[in-house]
C-alpha cells in the first residue's frame, strides 16, 4: 500500500515569504538615509521604495530566503532531518525571486505549498547588517495578498488537517486575521498546538494588528518573542513593568480559550537567558556563548531559536531540551549570512 500523501506532515507554518535583499554596511549612512533602526522590523512606506534597487547596486548584495515564518519551518526541517515533516503556506508572486524560494524549501525539505498571485511581484525584504545587527524593512508585495479562500481549499486545507503542530509569525497578522483564526480555531477543536511570535513592536503599537494578536492569543499554546517585543506588548497592556520575567509570566496568566491548557510564553533575549514561564513559574535558559569574531548577522536568529525549539517539541521533548535546541539552531544561523542551515545539525541534549 501507498502511504498517505504528507503522512510525515507534522508541522505547518503559515506566514510572508520574502526574498531577503542582504547588504552589510561599514557605517550607518544608509540606515539614517532611509529612517532604519538595528534590531528593528518594519513595513517599507513610500520612501524606502529605492532602497531596494540601491541595494541591488551594492557589491556585495546577497539574495537569501527569508520571511520570518518560512525561516523558523525551514530550520525546524534541518533540525528533524525527517522527510515531509514540515509545510508552510504564503503567497508568492510568479517571478524568479519565488523561484529561488522555492528551491530553497525543497533543498531543505520543507513543502512550499505557496498562492500565487501573477499580477503582483513577491515580497522582498531588505537586509541592513551593521557590526553583525540587523534592520529589517519589508516590501510585502505578493505576500500582502494570503487569501483565506487559498487555505480553505480543500487539497491545502488537507495539509492544516494533517499538521498537529501549527506556526506564524505575528507579521502575518497584518495580511490574513482570517486565516490565523481558522487555525487557531482547528488547533483548539482537535487538541492540537497553535504558536505565534510577536515578531515586532509595531505590531502592538497598531491598533488593528493589536487586536488581531489579542483575538488570537487565548488560542496560543506557545507564544515566541524577544525582550523589546516583551516591552512593548506590556506597554500595550499599560502594565506598569520593563522586567521580562514578570511580563512573560502574566502573558502567560491571560485567559485561555476553552479546552486549551495553559499558555506557554518563550522569550528571547539575544546573549542573555532565554526566559520560559508557564503554570505562575518562570525559569531561564542560558544560550550558547559565540565570540564577536565569529558572529556574521543575527539575521533569523529568533526564527531559528523557534525552529530549533519546536523541532524537538513535535518530538515530546521537554522545555529545557527544546530551548538547549532553540540556542544551538540559533548560534549556527548567526555565524551565516541570512537564514542559512549548514550541513547536517549535530545538536544533542
Amino acid at each position: 500500500a501507498t502511504m498517505a500523501p504528507h503522512a510525515n506532515l507534522r508541522l505547518l507554518g503559515m506566514g510572508n515569504p520574502l526574498l531577503d535583499i542582504s547588504v552589510a554596511c561599514e557605517d550607518d549612512a544608509l540606515l539614517k538615509k532611509y529612517d532604519l533602526k538595528l534590531n528593528d522590523a518594519i513595513l517599507a512606506e513610500a520612501k524606502h521604495a529605492p532602497l531596494y534597487e540601491e541595494m541591488a547596486t551594492h557589491g556585495d548584495v546577497e539574495y537569501i530566503a527569508g520571511g520570518a515564518t518560512q525561516n523558523t519551518i525551514r530550520v525546524a526541517q534541518w533540525m528533524m532531518q525527517r522527510e515531509g515533516a514540515t509545510a508552510y503556506m504564503g503567497c508568492v508572486g510568479e517571478d524568479k525571486f519565488a523561484t529561488q524560494m522555492r528551491a530553497s524549501c525543497e533543498n531543505d525539505g520543507v513543502l512550499a505549498n505557496y498562492m500565487v498571485d501573477a499580477s503582483t511581484p513577491t515580497g522582498t525584504c531588505a537586509v541592513i547588517v551593521k557590526d553583525g545587527e540587523r534592520s529589517l524593512c519589508a516590501a510585502l508585495n505578493a505576500a500582502n495578498n494570503y487569501k483565506a479562500e487559498h487555505l480553505d481549499a480543500s487539497e491545502n486545507f488537507a495539509l492544516v488537517e494533517r499538521a498537529d503542530f501549527y506556526y506564524m509569525a505575528g507579521f502575518f497578522m497584518t495580511v490574513s486575521p482570517e486565516s490565523i483564526m481558522r487555525v487557531a480555531k482547528h488547533a483548539c477543536e482537535n487538541k492540537k498546538t497553535f504558536m505565534m511570535n510577536l515578531s515586532a513592536p509595531f505590531l502592538m503599537q497598531v491598533p488593528p494588528f493589536l487586536a488581531t494578536l489579542m483575538e488570537a492569543l487565548p488560542y496560543v499554546n506557545i507564544l515566541f518573542g524577544n525582550e523589546s517585543e516583551a516591552v512593548t506588548f506590556a506597554e500595550s497592556q499599560s502594565w506598569d513593568t520593563k522586567d521580562i520575567k514578570e511580563i512573560a509570566l502574566k502573558i502567560s496568566a491571560m485567559p485561555v480559550a476553552e479546552g486549551k491548557p495553559s499558555r506557554t510564553v518563550v522569550i528571547t533575549q539575544g546573549c542573555d537567558p532565554t526566559v520560559v514561564a508557564r503554570d505562575g513559574a518562570v525559569e531561564e535558559y542560558a544560550v550558547i556563548p559565540l565570540a564577536k569574531e565569529d558572529l556574521v548577522d543575527t539575521n533569523g536568529a529568533g526564527d531559528a531559536f523557534v525552529g530549533g525549539y519546536i523541532s524537538q517539541l513535535v518530538q515530546g521533548a521537554d522545555v529545557a531540551k527544546c530551548c538547549a535546541a532553540g540556542n544551538y539552531a540559533a548560534n549556527k544561523i548567526i555565524q551565516e549570512s541570512g537564514c542559512k542551515c549548514p550541513g547536517v545539525p549535530s545538536f544533542t541534549a
